[in-house]
């Protein structure tokens, strides 16, 4: 959920490629950001709470360092300030650290009685004073990293600085992200490419258990003691990817690439000789969290409609406590944006302790989960930098589509001429999606961004929406908002119902829409300020106050031009509102801790 960054080399200042990488890693979220650079063979730290700009404040970037690490940190153990914030120096170590040691509390104990003192809450602090107990009867700092893996338990990724070594950067990784980024006469360390784009775009990627001793012209990589081969990537898109181009938000950038996003992905699909034939499984489960979940709903449904395979979509992070019933021949399909999300990473080693086969739809080539599932779909929304995902939320719910439209052709529920028809269509969907994305929602925005409570209702797949459009508005807006199944409405939250009570209502099935229509009704009647998202023309205007026309395409298509509105909408009102959209207070990208 942090973010790294560490530099060695002799062409740059160490305190500007921290600042500005740290800045490219803003939007993983963070409450305090610190830096340690190297300068007179001592060891300088600076950190502060709150935003970047308050440590960028107390540095001056002219001084010249050769090795450095920085770190933001999204608060875990102990408060949000600028004590508990990283780096962390216990005796000769330095160290910055994403994940959680879960074993320190008796880590610290044990320290304690050795006579370490420790000044913040942080696990960090204990596990640098771990590297620095294992040093005093251990000279070698390789050495002292190998042994201290296998001391903690948990997740983490460090970068380290030792007082005794003044040329090199070393780092390490167990079950968080972290990269080395690869130039000439200089290198790096980061938690995520986006920190390092500007200055290097290979990169090497660590496997679980490496660690590393990195200066300005060697990599040495190792695992369990010994050293061993790694293969330099190349990053394949530029730094447009992470960019705003003249757009205002990430976010909103973002929802404009969606229609190449999804012409992208289809494509992807379309060309992979190595997909999943999800037709010889009775089942299909579905481990997700956040909006991957919300996709994998959609996903359900046209799955279950077009290809009538039962599927269970669980929330990855309640799944690994549950009582199993995973059957050997169902599939388990994990899906994330980031490829790290921690619980749906734990959830898919279950699947495949169990023997499962596994499927990965995963935005990111390399990540953990790509690299730990059996069979992965690639979706191909590039990098997406806003916390609240819009174009890797569409292509996963892209993948789902064309998974459903093989399936369904495969059983012959989906006829040659229909199948044809729809990949036709598929072609004018960027289309309307251009069209509804160039749509005004402002006026809509200004109607409800000062409302307290919204709520949001449809039945089957246009529930999976609403979900999806409520959580787009509580991250980035901080206005309650509740889905609800329409039918539900009457069993109790009717009452929560008052005169203007923003209600955004979606019909797109045909053969539910009268069902859904007389619970608009029933809120209308209550006074609800109702906002109707359709593609249905001919309704009569007597239960809504504003109405947001989708083109109507087959039903398989539907899902990706429904969502665009919302996202709009929550856009529109947390702009209103004078909200951090591409930032939302205590959220972070990439959730690589429980």
């Amino acid at each position: 959920m942090c973010g790294i960054v560490g530099y060695v080399g002799n062409k740059k200042s160490a305190i500007e490629v921290l600042i500005e990488g740290l800045k490219r890693l803003e939007y993983r979220g963070y409450d305090s950001a610190g830096i340690a650079y190297l300068k007179d063979n001592h060891v300088n730290i600076i950190k502060e709470k709150g935003r970047l700009s308050n440590l960028e404040e107390k540095v001056d970037k002219k001084v010249l360092s050769h090795l450095g690490i920085g770190h933001t940190r999204w608060a875990t153990h102990g408060a949000a300030d600028s004590v508990n914030a990283h780096p962390h120096k216990v005796g000769k170590f330095t160290i910055v650290h994403n994940g959680i040691i879960e074993n320190y509390g008796e880590l610290k104990k044990e320290l304690e009685k050795k006579g370490y003192k420790f000044k913040s809450n942080t696990d960090t602090e204990v596990a640098c004073a771990v590297l620095d107990d294992l040093y005093k009867n251990d000279n070698d700092i390789l050495s002292v990293i190998n042994k201290a893996g296998k001391v903690f338990e948990g997740a983490y990724a460090f970068g380290v600085i030792c007082d005794d070594d003044k040329d090199n950067l070393y780092a390490a990784r167990k079950n968080s992200p972290l990269i080395i980024g690869v130039s000439n006469g200089e290198n790096y360390i980061a938690s995520d490419v986006p920190a390092i784009l500007k200055f290097a775009n290979k990169y090497v990627l660590l496997d679980n258990g490496d660690y590393a001793k990195i200066n300005s012209d060697e990599i040495k990589v190792y695992n369990n003691g010994k050293e061993k081969s790694y293969e330099i990537k190349t990053f394949e898109y530029d730094a447009s990817s992470v960019s705003k181009m003249g757009y205002s938000h990430y976010m909103l950038k973002e929802i404009h690439e969606q229609p190449e996003v999804f012409k992208n992905t289809v494509n992807s699909y379309l060309n992979n000789n190595k997909k999943i034939d999800i037709t010889k499984y009775k089942s299909l489960k579905v481990l997700a969290c956040g909006s991957a979940t919300h996709a994998s709903l959609v996903g359900k449904y046209l799955i279950e409609n077009y290809a009538d395979i039962k599927v269970d979509v669980l929330t990855a992070s309640e799944f690994r406590y549950e009582k199993l019933f995973l059957d050997k021949d169902e599939l388990v399909i994990v899906v994330s944006q980031s490829g790290e999300t921690a619980d749906t990473l734990e959830a898919l080693k279950i699947a495949n302790k169990n023997g499962n086969d596994t499927l990965g739809i995963i935005n990111v080539k390399g990540s953990s989960i790509a690299r730990e599932a059996k069979s992965v779909i690639y979706t191909e929304a590039k990098t997406e930098i806003a916390v609240a995902t819009t174009k890797a939320y569409l292509s996963q719910v892209a993948v789902f589509m064309m998974m459903a439209i093989d399936a369904g052709y495969k059983k012959k529920i989906i006829s040659k001429e229909e199948k044809e028809n729809i990949l036709s269509e598929i072609n004018n969907i960027p289309v309307y999606m251009e069209k509804l994305i160039n749509d005004d929602y402002k006026i809509i925005a200004e109607k409800i961004y000062e409302k307290n409570d919204i709520f949001f209702i449809g039945r089957q797949v246009d529930y999976a929406l609403c979900m999806e459009g409520s959580l787009k508005l509580k991250e980035i807006s901080y206005i309650h908002s509740e889905a609800y199944a329409a039918g539900e409405l009457k069993h109790g939250t009717i009452s929560l119902i008052e005169d203007n009570t923003p209600v955004i209502s979606i019909v797109t099935d045909d053969e539910i829409a009268l069902k859904t229509i007389s619970n608009i009704k029933e809120v209308k009647s209550r006074g609800a300020n109702v906002i109707y998202i359709t593609n249905r023309e001919n309704d009569s205007s007597d239960f809504y106050d504003e109405k947001i026309m989708v083109p109507k395409v087959h039903f398989l298509l539907q899902p990706v031009l429904t969502i665009i509105p919302l996202q709009l909408i929550a856009f529109e009102v947390a702009k209103l509102k004078g909200c951090s959209i591409d930032k939302p207070k205590n959220l972070a990208k990439s959730v690589t801790v429980e």
